[in-house]
């Protein structure tokens, strides 16, 4: 398949900037995985399309103030850093503007000198790796220094930092929110588990690879990034179980679904572990564990609409978006739902 596939049109009005209230209020699409019938719902109404025995798997991932600025030690000059994912201890993959300020050796002061940070490595794509150096807990100094990475194509100023994370938010590490999971409340997930649907947790932590174009013609010649997953033993347990009673394995997002087809595609069967994924889920490939699917709207030509159209069809993806289109439907990160079941 070619990448030019997977575009369709979307009016700029479309992509939502400012989160809804509450979160469960957003619009849910709900489309049929076999018969592409498509209903139009809240998302407070997904409770309707779960069942006793159901288990939903989110990723508890959560959000770091990943975007800092930096001074030059030398000449003052300012930089901006993003950071991406964790190398080891301090020493973190980033995505630095302008680049050409940023050479191995540079030495660069952040928070009016609270942390420091020096160039020690230049990757073939541009991205740096930096020693970070700081008198506390990394994720700390952060907090105080960072703001938070919305996706480009935000340009509104969020008010609530919060607003960005999902209610179950626990794990640091991502430099993008799992977004499938920002419409559930407390509330709507006490409601879900009183219906007798297990809820469990894995760890992907989400890099800005998510929101990279895909830039070669033909599908199967693109290389995804790679991103840090984890799965723990009470999740793997949970997960055995529903399908030992030949229940439903319901991912919340297309992260926490990557995260179970990498495991099963590389071990064979679910179980307790943790590494690095950089599976590209496209049409053709078959779902090992995989029975429903709750996700946002995704970018036109994005590895994210791939991965949809693999699990529901192409075709019935492409009518269901050209339907939320027309319907209006709020899109991307903070925008509405789609529940494929």
């Amino acid at each position: 398949m070619n990448t030019s596939d997977f575009f369709y049109d979307l009016p700029k009005e479309l992509i939502a900037q400012t989160p809804v209230e509450p979160r469960d209020s957003s619009r849910l699409l709900v489309l049929g995985r076999n018969s592409g019938e498509i209903e139009h719902k809240h998302f407070y109404d997904i409770i309707d399309y779960l069942e006793e025995g159901d288990c939903l798997i989110a990723n508890d991932s959560r959000v770091i103030p990943a975007r800092i600025f930096g001074t030059k030690a030398e000449t003052g000059a300012n930089v901006e850093f993003l950071l991406l994912k964790q190398i080891s201890g301090n020493k973190w993959e980033t995505l630095c503007k302008p680049g050409k300020k940023a050479k191995v050796g540079t030495k660069f002061n952040f928070g009016n000198g609270i942390m420091s940070g020096e160039i020690i490595e230049v990757k073939d794509d541009g991205n740096r790796i930096v020693d970070f150096d700081c008198g506390e807990n990394f994720f700390a100094t952060l907090d105080k220094i960072g703001q938070m990475p919305l996706p480009p194509y935000i340009t509104e100023k969020l008010k609530d930092k919060e607003r960005y994370q999902t209610v179950y938010s626990n794990e640091l590490g991502s430099a993008a929110a799992p977004t499938a999971g920002l419409h559930f409340t407390t509330e709507l997930m006490d409601k879900i588990k009183a219906k007798g649907v297990n809820i469990a947790y894995v760890t992907l932590h989400v890099g800005l690879g998510t929101f990279r174009p895909v830039k070669v013609d033909d599908v199967t010649k693109h290389k995804m990034h790679s991103e840090h997953y984890e799965i723990p033993q009470e999740t793997a347990d949970i997960i055995k179980e529903t399908k030992a009673k030949c229940k439903r394995v319901i991912a919340v997002g297309t992260t926490s679904c990557r995260t179970l087809e990498s495991v099963a595609t590389q071990f064979g069967e679910i179980k307790a572990c943790d590494g690095w994924t950089d599976i590209f889920i496209y049409p053709g490939y078959e779902f090992k564990v995989l029975d429903g699917l709750i996700t946002n709207f995704h970018l036109p030509e994005s590895t994210l609409i791939m991965l949809v159209s693999a699990f529901a069809g192409f075709d019935n993806i492409m009518n269901a978006y050209k339907t939320a289109v027309d319907e209006k439907y709020r899109f991307f990160s903070f925008g509405d739902a789609m529940a494929i079941v």
